[in-house]
């Protein structure tokens, strides 16, 4: 299966990289920068010096899609849409891991204050435990964004059961999460020993949770972003309000026959780390404590594997019919 990445410079075209270069099924045929065009990949991407031997081209998304047959499009929110439908007149079978076609258009223009040019497209959404029969079948699929896949994969189980009647997400997120670019955000002297919220009641991320959590059920969703000074992970505290009082016991049942098939979602005894899923795809769930009409959930994530590349290789793996395994069966890196 051939592969091709378009904005193979940041993190998450690293983190592609890394993964898909130990990916049985996959050859790596063509990866993109504007920026770094003609430098070897291992040049910006030291750690994969003697691991991947390409070098970034610039090229049109056609000739990208001639070469491959599936491409990720690892570009900003905005830039995606520019391709993707070149993308897929030229036969390629697309995942986009910006935000461009995660919402429908109307909500997508207002959230990101800009107009679509590509609103009759029909992308699934790209989070397996909820969409994998509609993923197998597309040529198009919506990678998730990294703080809703923590938050919906958190809540879901009870939202599914009918009985929930608003959620209050509080996420810490790695700064990885902010990309490659410094800014006064990733500073270290502004995140180290600190706790940065941010967008408390406004974030981009907050309509795409909602969005997915309300197919399942009915509730009213909120959420609140902060940067930790760590590099890696999200940790997502779901405060769940429910309409009725729920033993610990039934809860982590709903939890346990809802991802008992789910190879990459793992109900853990306690509360879940970032130490224990860092460099994996992941996602522990755990505590369920339960206090009158409030249930608390804790979720913890890689945001840069299972949180964004580790996922879309992930929906790869079932557009292609391959194990979901191949290229992400590998432990958490500890300590």
């Amino acid at each position: 299966m051939k592969v091709g990445i378009i904005g193979g410079s940041g993190y998450i075209g690293g983190e592609l990289l890394r993964l898909l270069a130990n990916h049985p099924d996959a050859e790596i045929v063509a990866v993109t920068s504007r920026t770094f065009k003609n430098q070897p990949v291992s040049v910006i991407h030291t750690h994969l010096l003697k691991t991947v031997d390409l070098y970034f081209e610039d090229m049109p998304a056609k000739e990208v899609a001639k070469r491959s047959d599936v491409v990720f499009t690892a570009v900003p929110h905005k830039a995606a849409m520019t391709r993707v439908p070149e993308l897929l007149t030229n036969g390629a079978r697309v995942i986009d891991l910006s935000a461009d076609y995660r919402l429908n258009p109307d909500t997508y223009e207002k959230i990101y204050e800009t107009s679509h040019s590509d609103r009759d497209r029909k992308a699934t959404y790209g989070l397996p435990e909820l969409h994998r029969a509609d993923i197998r079948d597309s040529d198009m699929v919506a990678n998730p964004g990294c703080f809703p896949t923590g938050a919906i994969l958190a809540a879901a189980p009870l939202v599914k059961a009918g009985i929930v009647e608003r959620i209050v997400f509080d996420s810490k997120t790695g700064i990885s999460g902010a990309g490659a670019t410094p800014s006064d955000a990733t500073h270290y002297p502004n995140v180290a020993e600190n706790i940065l919220p941010y967008n408390v009641t406004t974030h981009r991320h907050n309509p795409e949770i909602e969005q997915e959590l309300t197919l399942l059920g009915r509730c009213d969703v909120h959420f609140t972003p902060h940067i930790i000074p760590a590099v890696r992970g999200i940790l997502t505290t779901a405060h769940i309000f429910v309409k009725r009082v729920i033993s610990k016991k039934d809860v982590m049942e709903l939890y346990r026959k809802m991802y008992a098939d789910e190879i990459f979602v793992r109900i853990v005894d306690g509360v879940p780390s970032l130490g224990a899923v860092r460099g994996s795809n992941f996602c522990d769930i755990g505590c369920f404590d339960t206090e009158g009409d409030r249930i608390v959930v804790v979720s913890a994530i890689d945001n840069m594997v299972k949180g964004a590349s580790g996922q879309a290789i992930q929906n790869m793996n079932i557009m292609f019919g391959l194990d979901e395994k191949n290229g992400l069966w590998m432990p958490a890196v500890a300590p």
